[in-house]
């Protein structure tokens, strides 16, 4: 499973990330790199490297919200994940869009900061949570979880940024999945 994890970054992570001006690769390890330096436990960290490889695997092509398209990600994801990963992995992957919902819901001037295809998307995916949704949301299992890859995601987008490689989170791949 890892090795169809690194197969499929090595394969289709150099495509552009929803015009973001970094690669998916690039999202993926910026991500769990700041997770990392968060002091996350091993799950969080791939989680925060996983969460987006559901653009990978559903293959809608670059930025499918210019056509108008939610490629409904952070669900195509789980098929893929779930026979090895526990739902400390696949819960903040598959919450992680409405994560966006209930940021822009609950703290002040996070959707204005998100990047254009991110507003885009946010209405693609069902637009800003009311706030008797964004509470449902928060006391689910995972939401806490979600709220902080949501937050590495919107961070992970620098272009040139320096980040240990897919190998320097093998180790933790290979940890969480030989607990599931």
């Amino acid at each position: 499973m890892i090795e169809q994890i690194i197969g499929l970054y090595q394969a289709k992570g150099g495509r552009a990330y929803e015009g973001e001006g970094v690669t998916q690769l690039e999202h993926a390890l910026q991500s769990a790199q700041l997770a990392e330096r968060a002091g996350a436990p091993p799950e969080l960290v791939c989680a925060a490297l996983l969460h987006d490889i559901g653009h990978l695997l559903n293959d809608r092509g670059e930025t499918p919200t210019l056509r108008g398209v939610d490629d409904l990600h952070q669900y195509a994801a789980l098929p893929f994940l779930r026979p090895f990963f526990p739902e400390t992995v696949l819960g903040p992957i598959r919450l992680h869009v409405d994560a966006k919902r209930y940021l822009c819901s609950t703290r002040p001037g996070y959707r204005e900061a998100l990047s254009e295809d991110s507003k885009r998307s946010l209405e693609l995916q069902g637009g800003v949570f009311s706030p008797a949704d964004a509470e449902r949301f928060i006391c689910q299992p995972h939401a806490a979880e979600a709220v902080s890859v949501r937050l590495w995601d919107d961070a992970a987008k620098v272009p040139g940024a320096g980040t240990p490689g897919l190998a320097h989170f093998e180790a933790a791949l290979r940890t969480v999945a030989l607990r599931a």
